[in-house]
């Protein structure tokens, strides 16, 4: 029952024509406070889900308050870990909801924050270890956002530390991982190859150019990967709505750079 169950849960937040998926984070609040973008926070999920996201994820406080009653349909994904810039330990993610709470109410899938290298690594990994059996049990896909941060991590987008990362996401047990983008189709191939499940990538900071955002796309898409979780970049961008469906020319019809910037303009 619960293969079918997580099967069918998958459906709504991948296509499954093509295996790929465009989610947009909105739990940035925890981390670093009401930043813009993510204020009004049912406007911005009517806005992605019009522009075509398959997924939001949000924290279990935010999910009344971003619950529409009409618009286009979005799957929902509860992030289950927190961590805040004000702590003197802001890379250490602590469990704060569980896989049944997330269940009863309405998630289709929970997320999971670990950071490689951290001096706290084993107690994160830990809790990933016991996310993991959670979600098995209930039938809830899992995605672990990977991130190889602390201080033996000279450089956090280097490809060795962030095809690592992701081999721990798959071999721990995740069914999507996320991981940053390497700077290239050729370094980011390497690892999409090292792990065994679909590979998104993450949007980092907000960046100025249009341009920038969608070649990291398509590099990423280009190289095997399944998508992108793609948070400041969508929620503050100026229309948050087309960046998403310049994002889905790529992601889902395999479109060129300059066919997805024609959108936005």
């Amino acid at each position: 029952m619960t293969i079918i169950g997580k099967q069918i849960r998958m459906e709504r937040i991948m296509d499954r024509n093509t295996g790929r998926t465009i989610i947009v984070p909105l739990d940035h609040g925890v981390s670093v406070g009401p930043i813009p973008g993510i204020c009004d926070i049912k406007s911005t999920v009517a806005k992605v889900a019009e522009g075509g996201a398959n997924a939001i994820v949000e924290h279990k406080g935010l999910v009344g308050a971003g619950h529409r009653r009409s618009g286009a349909d979005i799957g929902l994904i509860i992030h289950l870990s927190a961590s805040t810039a004000l702590s003197p330990y802001p890379h250490s993610k602590t469990l704060v909801c569980s896989v049944e709470e997330a269940l009863k109410l309405g998630a289709d899938a929970v997320s999971i924050h670990v950071n490689i290298g951290d001096e706290q690594e084993k107690d994160m990994l830990n809790d990933f270890g016991k996310v993991c059996y959670e979600a098995r049990t209930w039938g809830m896909p899992l995605l672990a956002m990977m991130y190889p941060r602390g201080q033996k991590i000279k450089d956090e987008y280097d490809v060795e530390v962030v095809k690592h990362a992701a081999r721990v996401g798959c071999e721990m047990g995740a069914d999507i991982v996320k991981v940053s983008y390497t700077g290239s189709p050729e370094s980011f191939r390497q690892v999409v190859e090292g792990c065994t499940v679909p590979v998104l990538i993450a949007g980092g900071a907000k960046m100025d150019s249009d341009r920038d955002i969608l070649e990291m796309v398509k590099g990423s898409i280009e190289a095997g990967g399944s998508g992108a979780s793609i948070g400041r970049n969508v929620f503050q961008h100026r229309n948050p709505s087309l960046m998403v469906k310049a994002m889905a020319k790529i992601i889902f019809d395999d479109g060129s750079v300059d066919e997805a910037l024609k959108i936005l303009k």
